[in-house]
Parts: structure tokens; sequence; C-alpha cells
């Protein structure tokens, strides 16, 4: 199942991530999914881990072009020709000419300067082909109007945070009004289960029901939801059978109320870092060379 992009580019809807994946497991990880039907696959700068998801494709012996990678630019190097060498930094380690999807991971609200530059750069690399498509990562709407007062491209993709608890319906709007792709990170509610309080998405009794009413776990649930709602999605796993588990959703559809009832389940409350508290004084981080 593809999704296209506004650029005419095809991109698989579903997906595997690496965040907080330890670099010792991600070979080994990437590798099943790979092998599981994955082609999708989704690592950042900041997450010290794409030289092993370069390694994992190159093992696979799958080619190039089959598999759609998709990485991210740190804050640490917003700017011009810091991100056009953050480029060469993450094609470096991943080990390939071109990247499929080159986001920036964060809006960077106080610096938005730099942010603006950074997204030129990835405007120049996109006109030179070496990448396929350019996006950013957890941008409000305020943001994306902002960035398409000076953008001449307009992103292909925005990567937030949305599971059953926080849908985020006015980002979701906002990327859809502009023909960009949302991409849901933390798409099972995992966020929830180690950062939350009470409840979470796994444990949910109404995701439960809906769940057994189709023989399938809430996770898989969960995934189709995004996926019949028109999102991309990145669930993560280390475990060869959630791999395989997260991936087994393309054979069950749900029902209009079903998809009410998902996303009447919105609490309001974000799991990750609030976009606007991301600065470089309390989250920058140097982003080794390749």
């Amino acid at each position: 199942m593809n999704l296209t992009l506004n650029n005419g580019v095809e991109m698989p809807a579903l997906g595997f991530g690496v965040f907080q994946t330890p670099p010792g497991e991600t070979v080994e990880a990437v590798r099943t999914a790979l092998s599981t039907g994955y082609r999708l696959i989704d690592t950042a700068a900041a997450y010290g881990n794409e030289r092993e998801v370069g390694e994992a494709i190159i093992r696979s012996g799958l080619p190039r072009e089959d598999v759609f990678i998709e990485t991210k630019v740190w804050i640490s190097d917003f700017g011009y020709d810091q991100t056009l060498h953050a480029f060469d930094k993450s094609a470096g380690k991943l080990g390939v000419d071109r990247i499929d999807l080159f986001i920036l991971h964060q809006a960077l609200p106080g610096r938005f300067e730099l942010t603006r530059e950074a997204y030129r750069a990835l405007e120049t690399l996109l006109a030179d082909g070496k990448v396929r498509a350019i996006g950013v990562s957890n941008f409000m709407p305020d943001h994306l109007d902002a960035l398409l007062e000076k953008a001449t491209v307009v992103p292909a993709v925005n990567q937030v945070e949305v599971h059953p608890y926080f849908t985020q319906p006015d980002v979701r709007a906002a990327d859809e009004a502009r023909g960009i792709v949302t991409q849901a990170w933390s798409p099972i509610g995992g966020i929830t289960s180690y950062r939350g309080t009470g409840t979470s998405t796994f444990d949910d009794p109404a995701i439960g029901e809906i769940a057994a009413a189709h023989g399938k776990t809430p996770a898989q649930v969960m995934i189709r939801w995004h996926l019949q709602e028109g999102r991309s999605a990145i669930p993560k796993s280390v475990r060869a059978e959630r791999i395989v588990e997260n991936f087994d959703v393309f054979d069950f559809e749900l029902t209009d109320d079903q998809i009410a009832v998902l996303e009447g389940l919105d609490t309001g409350v974000r799991g990750g870092p609030e976009p606007a508290d991301v600065t470089l004084e309390t989250f920058g981080r140097d982003i080794p060379e390749a």
C-alpha cells in the first residue's frame, strides 16, 4: 500500500521506525522488518543508528530502489550550509548517494530563521536530485504557515505524534489543506505506556473491543486506523513477533463507527515534548561526522 506524495513520489504507507533502538539491535530489527515486507525505514541523525540501518539494508540483499529511506536533520545542524553538510553525514552513514525522504526533525520556533535556512537547503538538495522528497517533523499549523511564507516547495510529509489518545486534528487538517501527508510517530501510542499515567492505548477497553471483533490485536487496529484515514505510520519494535504483527494489517477493515470510537478517545495530552520547548540550549547535541 503506497501513498503518492505531492511531488508524485510513491512512498509506502506503513514503515518501520528505529527511534530509541540501540545501534546493537538495529541491524537485526531492520533486517527482520525488511524480510517481513516493510519497505519504508525511518531513522534520524539524532537516533545514532543511521549506520546500522544502512548496514541492514545492504545485508537484506534487496535492491536499493526497493527500500524507501527516510531520515531527519537534527536542530544542531540547522542553517543552510550546515544542513547541506547534514545530508553528507546522513548519506555517508547510510551508505547511499540519495535519500528518499529528508526532513527537518523539529520546527525550532525560537530560532526559526535557522529553520527556514535549513529548509532552503532541503530545497537545494531536492533540485540537485540528492533527495527524492523533503518534509518536516513536529511542525504545528503556525510553523507550516511561517515556513511557507518563504519556501518554494511545500513539504511532502509532516511527521508528528498521532495515536488514539492524541489525534492532533488541527495538525492533520492543516497538512491535508496543503497537500502534505501526515506521518504518525508513536502510531500505536507506545509513548502512553512508558511516559503516561493511567491507561495506555494497549490496555484501552474500547480499542480491545474493536480488536476482538476483528480477531486482531489493539496494535493492529491502531495501525489500520492510520492507513484507512490516509496517514503514513511508522511503528517500532525490536521484537521479531511484534514486527511481524504490526505488518499484518492488510486483511481487515474498520467500520466508520469503529473509526469514530478511536477518534473519540483523544485526551489532548501530548506524550512527546512541546514543539515550542525544543531549543538549541535544551536539546542541542553534536551529530558525529560520517
